[in-house]
């Protein structure tokens, strides 16, 4: 297989499938008189046109030679003959192959310049209208004004799927507003990067105003902080000079230019602790709502419950348990108060308060809901409460707008249908989620806050658990005692002395936590794969790809998630004749292979044996299960949820036989092996090592050195996250 890209020039002879939301085209094509198949993203080709296509010759097993398009552009048909295809192809709405020769035949080669300038000549043609002339050159017209703007864009090196969505979202006049302002790109949600915006104003003869620049620099600089640090606000000292260096300006400019964004709304500021704290506006809103909505919930205690003490005592007989005094006082909470904030560690019988909740509800006859914010994390609270538990976005009934942006059905004004939400795993909610869950709660509705605060904080923005806790105003219930039967496990006692600070015990004398010491990156990544594909499913009978789960610290090195994914997909799932694979950014996709979606994306529609649904979100994993290399589409099994991906969502897909520990949050094992060797400073703390080893249920593997592990036990750092939800909650309740 030749992957040397290559240019081609021919005639579209026919287009055989076109996706006109991505533009993902499969055509046939002639070329020097022979003709292929090309696959990829060409939008609003046509038969008739003549394009000149960038790419490599590939082999389909079935489809045999095809050409894959990795940029195209496109020239106008010019023949008689070229004009005739493409217009008896049916693009016009209004021209069939009859039509199409007969305007042919009147006007030949200056049928386009007649389509686009005078369109009220075509009736002069028997058969065709006045009225039909006219709505014939409006669709001429519209087929082509993306054509227009792509040609624009093109120079500016967008690709054709950017043209589409930038033509989506400006129109007809796309290229002039972007000639006048290139840094108006980055707030429109597309992913053009600031540095982008740069290299476009760089090629412009006449330069956007400086302030464009400064302002959108600024917005920058806030973005970047609220995606990659979780940030939801920053004091406006701290903003002045990473803005400043950025921008190549002074601080004091950068400072004006903050005054200006304010008045205009496209930044938020608030006064914390006699402190200046800006926001963008969407996360100032949802602090202040989460606040608010928080304020309404435990404004409305549910009536009085007499009976409360023999209830719990009777659930205590029918279920042969004794609750700790902690267990009990959150049960009674939950029963007493509209609002608990339930946390702890493993082995402390969080699980067994809210099965108690869940009793002590339905002996209220109230409606519950269980959710949780992932896929895995929803799966196992159904499996340990024996009900039906939904992911967040499932549960608010996840929709899309134009824009690609969610949009929730369950809202304030199409509340959900329950009357107690228990919600797990808190710890890994953003604001923005977290503030759509509660519009959408019912007034009067019972709201369980569950999750572990020595956990990560969310990958998104914010750091609600903990911010809930710290704001002193809810009624909080840190359960702390590690029951008897929890204590005979080694991962859940190893995992209270690493968030204690204490050095985890790594003598193999027990049954479910094991440290496999190697001098070396090499030997610690070969003994990984070992354990994944022999060792481990020969002793205990399990499945390497369901069952075992390798979790990372980093993404690089040789013990990163990059490199063991590579050694573990050849090991597991081999190149074999006959086994479809597909070449995504370098990355190889095979038939079997464990994947996982690294971002929400909520146009992917799934099918189960019992429903149907749209969106898979981040950390969801599943089996890809067939590619159609002619089509681009991949098919992937997320836990009994099948999903077709079209091509250009592929790059949202990585390769899942190791799994970094931010992804891994949310999920359980049966088995997880940590490679724990040359783990570079910024991801050694402590944390992270609790996290990883928290998402082992039966067996825990260490491997690599126990100095490091150590190391990141004695590391209590602690990103600091600007956040003012504890500011607002005072402030509210």
């Amino acid at each position: 297989m030749n992957y040397e890209e290559v240019q081609i020039t021919g005639v579209v002879e026919e287009v055989t499938f076109q996706n006109d939301s991505n533009g993902f085209t499969v055509l046939d094509i002639s070329v020097d008189n022979d003709y292929l198949t090309a696959v990829g993203v060409m939008p609003g080709v046509n038969a008739g046109e003549t394009v000149n296509l960038t790419g490599t010759y590939t082999t389909h097993p079935s489809f045999g030679r095809q050409f894959k398009v990795s940029a195209f552009s496109r020239c106008m048909p010019e023949t008689s003959e070229q004009i005739y295809k493409y217009l008896a192809s049916g693009v016009i709405r209004g021209i069939g192959p009859k039509k199409a020769m007969a305007i042919i035949e009147k006007f030949g080669s200056d049928t386009l310049d007649i389509l686009e300038n005078d369109p009220e000549r075509l009736s002069s043609i028997k058969g065709i209208s006045e009225e039909q002339a006219k709505n014939i050159g409006e669709e001429f017209k519209r087929q082509y004004a993306m054509r227009t703007v792509m040609l624009g864009l093109e120079k500016y090196g967008f690709s054709p799927s950017e043209c589409i969505r930038i033509f989506k979202k400006l129109g007809i006049h796309a290229v002039e507003k972007i000639e006048e302002n290139p840094y108006y790109l980055c707030s429109l949600g597309l992913g053009i990067s600031f540095e982008r915006a740069e290299n476009i104003e760089s090629k412009l003869e006449k330069k956007p105003l400086p302030d464009f620049r400064i302002s959108e620099g600024i917005l920058h600089v806030m973005r970047y902080n609220s995606a990659n640090r979780g940030h939801t606000c920053i004091p406006r000292d701290k903003l002045l000079k990473p803005s400043a260096d950025l921008l190549e300006v002074t601080q004091d400019e950068i400072d004006i230019a903050i005054d200006k964004l304010i008045s205009t709304a496209q930044l938020k500021a608030c006064e914390i602790e006699g402190k200046e704290f800006v926001f963008l506006p969407s996360a100032y809103l949802a602090e202040k709502k989460i606040a608010e909505r928080i304020g309404i919930v435990a404004g409305f205690p549910p009536p009085g419950a007499p009976q409360l003490a023999d209830w719990i005592d009777y659930i205590e007989q029918q279920n042969n348990i004794k609750y700790e005094t902690q267990q009990r006082l959150a049960i009674a909470t939950a029963a007493k108060k509209g609002l608990l904030v339930l946390t702890g560690g493993p082995g402390t019988g969080k699980t067994t308060t809210i099965k108690g909740i869940i009793n002590i509800f339905q002996r209220q006859n109230l409606d519950i809901a269980l959710a949780a914010p992932t896929g895995r994390a929803a799966k196992r609270m159904s499996e340990v409460t024996g009900m039906e538990a939904k992911t967040i976005h499932r549960l608010l009934e996840v929709e899309w707008d134009e824009d690609d942006r969610p949009v929730f059905r369950r809202d304030a004004s199409n509340p959900l249908e329950c009357n107690a939400l228990i919600l797990d795993e808190l710890s890994m909610i953003d604001i923005h989620l977290f503030a759509s869950l509660l519009e959408a709660l019912p007034l009067g509705c019972r709201l369980i806050l569950v999750g572990d605060s020595d956990q990560l904080p969310p990958v998104g923005a914010g750091n609600v658990l903990q911010d809930l806790i710290l704001s002193d105003m809810l009624p909080v219930v840190c359960l702390s005692q590690v029951f008897r039967q929890a204590l005979e496990s080694k991962i859940i006692t190893n995992a209270h002395k690493i968030v204690n600070g204490e050095t985890p015990d790594l003598k193999n004398d027990g049954k479910d936590f094991f440290h496999m010491e190697r001098p070396s990156s090499f030997m610690t990544s070969q003994t990984v794969v070992e354990l994944c594909c022999e060792r481990l499913p020969k002793a205990y009978k399990w499945d390497a790809f369901s069952d075992i789960q390798v979790i990372c610290p980093s993404k690089k090195g040789e013990t990163g998630t990059q490199n063991l994914n590579k050694l573990l997909q050849n090991a597991l799932n081999p190149a074999e004749k006959g086994k479809s694979e597909i070449i995504v950014a370098g990355k190889v996709f095979r038939v079997g292979d464990k994947i996982m979606q690294i971002k929400n994306n909520y146009n992917i529609e799934w099918e189960s044996p019992t429903e149907k649904g749209t969106g898979i979100f981040n950390g969801d994993i599943g089996i890809l299960t067939a590619i159609d290399t002619k089509t681009s589409l991949v098919t992937v099994n997320f836990d009994g949820r099948e999903a077709i991906i079209p091509g250009e969502y592929l790059s949202e897909l990585e390769l899942a036989y190791a799994v970094t520990v931010h992804k891994s949050q949310g999920s359980e094992f049966k088995a997880v092996i940590i490679p724990a060797i040359n783990i570079v400073p910024n991801l050694a703390y402590r944390n992270l090592l609790y996290t990883a080893v928290t998402r082992a249920k039966d067996l825990l593997v260490t491997v690599g050195s126990a100095q490091m592990i150590d190391a990141m036990t004695q590391n209590d750092r602690k990103s600091k996250r600007y956040s003012a939800l504890s500011h607002f909650l005072k402030v509210d309740i």
